[in-house]
């Protein structure tokens, strides 16, 4: 047999798009997402798991990525459903490169789309949107992640024309290389959250890589320190006047981490299916096996599962979420956190299946299921954990809060 089940063509099998979800999509989306294919298969696929191993992330990677065209794609007239399709087919390839294009784009670009001002968007925006310089979301701290709404530490005081910024990031993506981070802070005397677009390499920005990760190597993940960094006025995202501004930014990246998740389930059926339908034991294939065959089914079951519920949430993102009668709100953060639960939980079993179809070779990096499974740890945990997401969906169907 091959050493690498991803060796095994999947045009030889039926597609894992069990219930034809891409056939929602138009012509033209539809030929996009086929070119992204052929693009992961080319640039990323062959190289991924040598990435993770050395923890080495592909900068040269980064013009041909841009040259697809498909940043912030719902800004380009495309629908949420492609957009989601998009991040689940590069997860699907790896997770690393899929989290990356997300901060950068879906986090930093969309942010610049809905709260930059014009000169802002003049300055910045061209160069984000090609790739010619990249970006960091800088929300998260040491000592506050789920909590951070009312627990950030980090400061900004205004100074004249400028604003001082003092506090710790950490977690954040593409931190060590980015040449700009959206970072997060509170204003002491007022208690307004702060948005601001801050030069990574101005005086007093301090940033280390975080080693000996286990999940999302390819990822390069900072802590950022900041002392006294002094930011321009002109460089505070003037639409952002408190925490409850991002809720926009933030709905969209719990949105696409579910994509994740579905993304994770489709990679993990197709090694697994792949790898039993070619793996001989006591003289045939492991698909023969009933006992194989009903754990490949429920691991299908759970991606199309997931994938129903992401693209009816696509659908609300496009046409509106529900009034929120008899409920807490109708801002599709509810939805968006039950979307994020369940599919990473689905995943979690998904990838638990695939990894024991796959035995001993499920836990070494020569075949891709070894990483597959850890990077869903990853996937479970950002973006609001698994018992985070639902806690809030708790509260807006009982409207009473678990979580204060």
């Amino acid at each position: 047999m091959t050493s690498d089940p991803s060796a095994v063509p999947f045009s030889n099998l039926p597609d894992a798009d069990f219930y034809a979800f891409e056939d929602l999509l138009s012509p033209r989306e539809q030929d996009k997402l086929a070119e992204l294919r052929a693009f992961l298969a080319a640039e990323v696929a062959p190289y991924a798991a040598q990435w993770w191993r050395d923890a080495y992330f592909p900068a040269e990677l980064l013009p041909k990525l841009a040259a697809l065209e498909l940043s912030t794609p719902v800004q380009q007239g495309y629908s949420p459903l492609f957009a989601g399709l998009v991040i689940a087919e590069m997860t699907r390839t790896d997770t690393s490169i899929a989290t990356f294009f997300m901060v950068h784009h879906d986090l930093f670009v969309e942010a610049l789309h809905a709260f930059g001002s014009q000169d802002q968007k003049d300055r910045l925006l061209s160069d984000a949107l090609s790739l010619r310089i990249t970006g960091a979301f800088a929300l998260t701290e040491p000592e506050h992640g789920s909590d951070v709404a009312g627990g950030m530490e980090t400061t900004a005081v205004r100074d004249g024309d400028s604003w001082i910024l003092n506090g710790t990031k950490r977690w954040i993506g593409n931190g060590t290389f980015c040449d700009y981070m959206l970072l997060w802070a509170r204003e002491p005397d007022t208690g307004k959250t702060r948005g601001f677009l801050l030069d990574a390499s101005l005086q007093g920005v301090h940033r280390s890589k975080i080693e000996n990760k286990t999940a999302l190597r390819t990822v390069q993940n900072a802590d950022i320190t900041l002392t006294g960094v002094r930011v321009a006025e002109t460089d505070r995202l003037a639409g952002i006047d408190s925490f409850e501004d991002i809720k926009h930014l933030l709905r969209g990246s719990r949105i696409m981490v579910g994509w994740q998740a579905v993304g994770t389930q489709l990679a993990a059926v197709d090694v697994a299916r792949a790898y039993a339908v070619e793996r001989q034991q006591f003289g045939r294939p492991l698909a023969s096996f009933q006992l194989v065959t009903e754990q490949l089914v429920r691991m299908l079951g759970n991606t199309v599962a997931s994938t129903g519920m992401l693209a009816r949430v696509a659908e609300l993102e496009g046409g509106g979420y529900p009034s929120a009668v008899g409920r807490r709100s109708a801002d599709g953060m509810a939805q968006a956190a039950l979307a994020k639960s369940y599919a990473s939980r689905k995943m979690r079993e998904t990838v638990a299946l695939g990894r024991s179809i796959l035995g001993g070779n499920g836990i070494v990096t020569d075949y891709r299921m070894a990483k597959i499974f850890a990077d869903a740890e990853a996937i479970y945990t950002y973006e609001g954990s698994y018992e985070i997401n639902t806690l809030i969906v708790g509260r807006d169907i009982t409207g009473i809060s678990a979580l204060r």
